[in-house]
């Protein structure tokens, strides 16, 4: 549990504070984003099925401006909606760089939260939903997206 926590706490620190001085702060990013994809598959628990307090997401709404400063040269990208229909060349769409860490980074808080507030089990459980339903895609797109952004610069 120690491990998901510190990989959590590096890579929500961008979403906390603002306007970070953090040398080579995109190569850790992305050390953590495949640290915390590398931890999804080490998850094993047992759903306990305990009705625990709601997460309030409302104590952090400045998350977003703060993934602004401290990525300000980071925006929109564009993405193929199904890569496996490679017959189809017209399904593209615009993802937001600013907004998938944005919203990684609202989930990796509610389970840190569930971790240390509700049970080791619930936090494991939130993780694993929460990863195979949204943050898993959207770390997919920042890492491609990083990766092409620095070899064109």
């Amino acid at each position: 549990m120690r491990e998901i926590i510190s990989t959590i706490d590096e890579i929500v620190k961008y979403g906390l504070e603002s306007g970070l001085k953090v040398s080579n702060k995109e190569q850790l990013l992305k050390r953590n984003f495949v640290k915390i994809y590398s931890l999804y598959f080490d998850i094993a628990y047992k759903f306990d099925g305990t009705e625990y307090p709601p997460y309030d997401r409302s104590k952090f709404s400045d998350i977003r401006k703060n993934v602004s400063s401290n990525f300000s040269h980071y925006g929109l990208y564009k993405t193929i909606l199904d890569i496996s229909d490679v017959g189809n060349l017209n399904d593209m769409a615009i993802g937001d760089a600013i907004d998938d860490i944005a919203d990684i980074i609202t989930e990796l808080l509610e389970v840190k939260w569930r971790l240390e507030n509700n049970s080791l089990e619930d936090g494991l459980w939130y993780f694993e939903l929460t990863f195979k339903h949204h943050i898993q895609q959207h770390i997919i797109n920042l890492l491609n997206f990083m990766n092409q952004k620095n070899s064109s610069s």
